[in-house]
């Protein structure tokens, strides 16, 4: 673990030398974002310095518990100039769970002309992110997951504070599924058990995340199952599509649409599975799969995206009816994927 050890030891020295720190996380946040960004808030805390934590737009509804959640700045909202001017204002900018400035929305190009020291910690594939110092794992479950190893390395001890804990944790349970996905491995089996050491509340994390979201989502959700589901059996593939008015209809809240993608791959046969969901300007476009199946090349091959390989997302310029035509006609190019 020469790596860490090195990285931690380049960290630790670049935030006690800086006086305005901040942390980015990428737009539409999930709960690996939002825990590594908290997760280095709380521990920057604990070494006597101040940070700001800024995304790039709103948080999903069932993470707004997550301790510190109150004092994240939001880009995209009323706080935009106090965000953009603690972005210039910075002499340190960590960034967590994301591998390309784009991810960053409006705030991409302040964070490109910042003079600032930047750090990287990210899991995704080929960063791209210009930066002093980074921490680049794309085989690791999580970002929080390596924000752990970051945080454990610094402090000389497995165990840590419990509200870093509780973050860590959240990201590490939503990233991988409830570990249940391919990317689990020793590693991250070890650092939850470690996770739970330090004494969080695991019933109340998973509480949180499973038993509090609005009737309409259960019910957008099971619209999506019951009217916008369309299986192609030939290619093992199925996917879900929404359009504004549908969403509006439900009265869509930011991450009500998270985790619909995963219903299709419950079907025997089914390897792989998309939602296309219809915003303002763009068609929004999220995968996944099982086995070999290369979700994250389909994304960077025909949708400006990428990911893991069983869980990647893009966009289309193209109307949502279009994106389908063309997410349709792509499929043979990836036949040779399919477990026969």
């Amino acid at each position: 673990m020469e790596h860490i050890s090195t990285f931690a030891q380049q960290a630790k020295s670049l935030i006690s030398n800086a006086n305005n720190i901040i942390i980015l996380a990428h737009k539409n946040p999930d709960g690996d974002a939002i825990g590594s960004g908290l997760g280095m808030y709380h521990h920057i805390k604990t070494m006597g310095k101040e940070a700001i934590f800024i995304l790039p737009d709103q948080l999903p509804k069932n993470l707004l518990w997550m301790p510190g959640c109150d004092k994240i700045l939001v880009h995209k909202s009323p706080e935009k100039e106090q965000a953009e001017q603690a972005i210039t204002k910075a002499d340190l900018i960590i960034m967590c769970d994301f591998n390309n400035l784009s991810r960053l929305g409006g705030a991409a190009q302040l964070v490109e002309q910042s003079t600032a020291k930047k750090i990287l910690i990210d899991h995704h594939l080929e960063p791209s992110v210009v930066c002093d110092i980074k921490y680049s794992r794309p085989e690791a479950s999580s970002t929080c997951e390596m924000v752990y190893q970051v945080v454990s390395t610094m402090r000389g001890t497995p165990t840590i504070d419990s509200t870093i804990a509780t973050c860590l944790y959240t990201g590490i349970v939503t990233d991988t599924g409830g570990f249940s996905y391919s990317s689990s491995n020793r590693l991250t089996f070890d650092v939850a058990a470690n996770l739970i050491e330090s004494g969080i509340d695991k019933d109340y994390i998973l509480d949180n995340l499973n038993y509090h979201f609005s009737e309409q989502r259960l019910r957008l959700l099971g619209y999506c199952l019951n009217n916008k589901l369309t299986v192609i059996p030939e290619y093992h593939t199925a996917y879900i599509w929404l359009t504004q008015k549908e969403l509006r209809k439900f009265n869509y809240q930011m991450g009500d649409t998270e985790g619909i993608v995963n219903y299709p791959l419950t079907i025997d046969g089914i390897e792989f599975s998309a939602i296309f969901t219809e915003k303002e300007k763009i068609t929004k476009c999220s995968f996944r799969s099982r086995g070999s199946f290369p979700a994250s090349k389909v994304a960077g091959d025909h949708f400006n995206g990428g990911g893991h390989l069983n869980a990647a997302g893009g966009e289309s310029p193209l109307s949502i009816s279009e994106t389908i035509k063309k997410f349709v006609s792509i499929l043979p190019q990836y036949e040779q994927y399919i477990e026969k």
